[in-house]
């Protein structure tokens, strides 16, 4: 099993390598080094330039803007997008919605959602857990009952990341009641403006409002909204989940990180001398090392296999890269929180009336803490690392 770059795939690296050194905004890099949070108009930007270079949905089908790259070259530009700290496209609209339309929305629905889901014309959220049905999705209450040419939507969403700034909702929504709970779930498309809608704010643990609750109150939904079959949307759930959990590890992501933390800890005086030089503190960092290598490789023999199969099937090792990497996510925003300590928290957000833009320290280490209470939320996202074993104990290890 061949485990090394070609030299097609090395001369790839060094373009996409190219391309973010000199197309990427100086301000939103420094932003996402920072670890602040990367705003609406930044995603903006930063999509219409890779929209321009043919770029921002590199795994839809060429029909509509996709590249035809092969598994290694997607792998190759999310770790460069990394390490040049550029934003990743919006997932809630290029890896969620966008995937399931290509994969299964009408002609009408592509022609009019995509072009302006990759340029950000309509900014999307995702609808899917609700009070009570979290992790168990399949049980979720809120319901879309139809009316003929439209569906009446009550209910309710939370945890709903972005409402507040959305154009569109893509979510899960009860069309059968009487049915066994995956069956009775259709997936549609709700514009955020139509009357009945209201999104209220729920400010987390760093201080931040990025998410929501959103309640539906006889919403009108055209039945032209639905994307594919009535109580279908289960299926198309999970087709979306995992392509979500095959590219959650983020590999690039912890190893920026570490390549941070090196450098800074250089720069941090503790007990007399530079952290770099602390035994405990290089120890846990090249344990970190060790994993994050065996992460890598477990992510490139997904990639070789997938090379040699030319299977379009999710690979149920996508669930090992998403818990292992989450957690390394995790772990990685820790040991910047050791080389920040007390300036980790410096900056105030505009949910406290005592809100300052001056740090005390080093202006690197001042959304420090914010990026390491968000991280504790990675081992959630698309699908709780609980419910991953599940799916290795079953599909992988025949429990």
């Amino acid at each position: 099993m061949d485990l090394s770059f070609s030299r097609e795939e090395i001369a790839f690296r060094d373009e996409v390598r190219a391309f973010f050194k000199s197309a990427l905004p100086r301000d939103i890099q420094r932003r996402q080094y920072r670890g602040q949070f990367i705003q609406k108009a930044d995603y903006v930007t930063w999509h219409r330039i890779l929209t321009e270079k043919g770029w921002v949905a590199p795994e839809w089908t060429p029909e509509w803007g996709g590249t035809g790259w092969s598994a290694a070259q997607l792998y190759i530009f999310a770790e460069e997008m990394h390490r040049a700290y550029a934003p990743q496209q919006r997932s809630q609209n290029i890896n969620l919605v966008g995937n399931v339309l290509v994969a299964f929305g009408t002609e009408a629905q592509k022609k009019k959602f995509l072009p302006r889901v990759a340029n950000m014309d309509y900014f999307f959220c995702q609808g899917f857990s609700e009070p009570g049905a979290g992790s168990d999705l399949a049980g979720l209450k809120t319901r879309a009952e139809n009316q003929g040419d439209h569906y009446l939507v009550n209910g309710q969403k939370i945890w709903t990341s972005g409402a507040h700034l959305s154009d569109w909702m893509f979510g899960l929504f009860r069309t059968d009641p009487n049915a066994r709970k995956q069956k009775g779930i259709s997936y549609l498309l709700i514009d955020m403006s139509s009357p009945g809608v209201t999104v209220r704010p729920i400010i987390s643990l760093d201080g931040a409002h990025h998410l929501n609750e959103v309640f539906f109150n006889n919403v009108r939904v055209p039945l032209e909204n639905r994307v594919g079959e009535e109580n279908r949307g289960w299926d198309y759930a999970k087709f979306l989940m995992g392509n979500a959990r095959a590219t959650v590890a983020r590999v690039g992501l912890s190893k920026a990180r570490i390549a941070k933390a090196k450098a800074l800890a250089a720069t941090v005086t503790q007990d007399g001398g530079a952290l770099a030089e602390n035994a405990r503190f290089r120890e846990k960092l090249a344990a970190i090392e060790v994993e994050l290598k065996a992460l890598e490789i477990t992510n490139m023999r997904a990639i070789a296999s997938k090379r040699k199969s030319n299977d379009t099937k999710l690979d149920p090792k996508s669930s090992v890269l998403k818990m292992k990497g989450s957690e390394l996510q995790q772990i990685t925003t820790e040991i910047l929180l050791d080389v920040a300590g007390p300036h980790a928290m410096a900056r105030q957000t505009d949910f406290y009336e005592c809100r300052s833009d001056e740090t005390v320290g080093p202006d690197w280490a001042a959304a420090t803490a914010h990026s390491y209470f968000i991280a504790r939320a990675v081992s959630i996202f698309s699908g709780t690392n609980e419910v991953q074993r599940n799916i290795v104990a079953k599909a992988i290890l025949g429990l």
